[in-house]
């Protein structure tokens, strides 16, 4: 695979915690074209995109779950890599996007569905329900759902017979190895689902995680821009997409290399 490094988009003030780097690098993996870096910062520099379909950071209090959650590490993991902290939904620019399939926690749904329904013209909200929820309730519900809203402009409405256009699809939720150590991963039965359902064109996730999205993407034949800040995770996605493709490192060598676009009127 070929490893670049792009425009000089991000400053040395920009770093995080986890050591972002200063350019951001670029991997073109077949089909797939994966940035590490600020989605924040490479996402609006991408031009117009056909379709986003991603799962940022949910907005929760990560806290609780007694003995249960002692015995078990995945919240202190999400804590960690500060997924229980939200995301800036104007990172979703309806005037550069077709549609949208973004997953969001209970507590997300009222401002997440007024900011997309002001921006697109019709959005739809559907649910992940599972097989096999986590047996702990901390004061709430149990989290048998998760959701996601599919939102879209003129022109890139659902598609997929009526069986696909079903707005509950039902998923054991990933453990083990199958979640990539990564400790909200979506399962492949859920994903490819959605991609169904995304109008044609290019697929985005701007937080890819361990390329669940990418994977689905590139199996139905899509082209995909995966944008991910955490090193660990993007070593992950890119291993995972070789291998969804059946592509070894070495057949990737002289591919050329991706590049950004500036916005008008920006400079380097």
């Amino acid at each position: 695979m070929t490893c670049a490094t792009s425009a000089a988009l991000l400053d040395s003030s920009s770093a995080n915690a986890i050591s972002l780097p200063v350019t951001p690098t670029a991997v073109v993996i077949g089909a797939a074209t994966l940035y590490l870096g600020d989605s924040y910062q490479i996402l609006p520099r991408l031009g117009r995109i056909d379709v986003i379909v991603t799962d940022p950071p949910y907005q929760f209090r990560a806290e609780g779950g007694g003995h249960y959650r002692a015995d078990r590490k995945g919240m202190d993991q999400i804590l960690a890599e500060e997924l229980s902290d939200g995301f800036d939904h104007s990172v979703i620019n309806p005037l550069m996007v077709g549609s949208v399939v973004v997953f969001c926690h209970n507590d997300q749904l009222p401002k997440l569905l007024t900011y997309l329904d002001g921006s697109f013209e019709r959005q739809a909200l559907c649910i992940w329900r599972k097989k096999n929820p986590q047996p702990v309730a901390n004061k709430h519900y149990r989290p048998v759902f998760e959701f996601y809203i599919h939102a879209w402009n003129r022109g890139a409405h659902p598609r997929g017979t009526l069986l696909d256009l079903d707005r509950e699809i039902v998923a054991m939720a990933p453990r083990g190895d199958a979640k990539f150590g990564h400790p909200t991963v979506k399962p492949d039965a859920v994903m490819d689902k959605i991609i169904t359902n995304v109008a044609p064109g290019l697929i985005c996730d701007p937080f890819m995680g361990t390329g669940s999205t990418g994977v689905a993407a590139v199996k139905a034949g899509r082209q995909f821009i995966g944008i991910e800040k955490n090193p660990k995770h993007f070593a992950t996605a890119c291993a995972r997409l070789a291998a969804a493709q059946g592509i070894a490192p070495a057949e990737q060598q002289g591919r050329p290399e991706p590049t950004l676009t500036l916005p008008q009127g920006a400079t380097q």
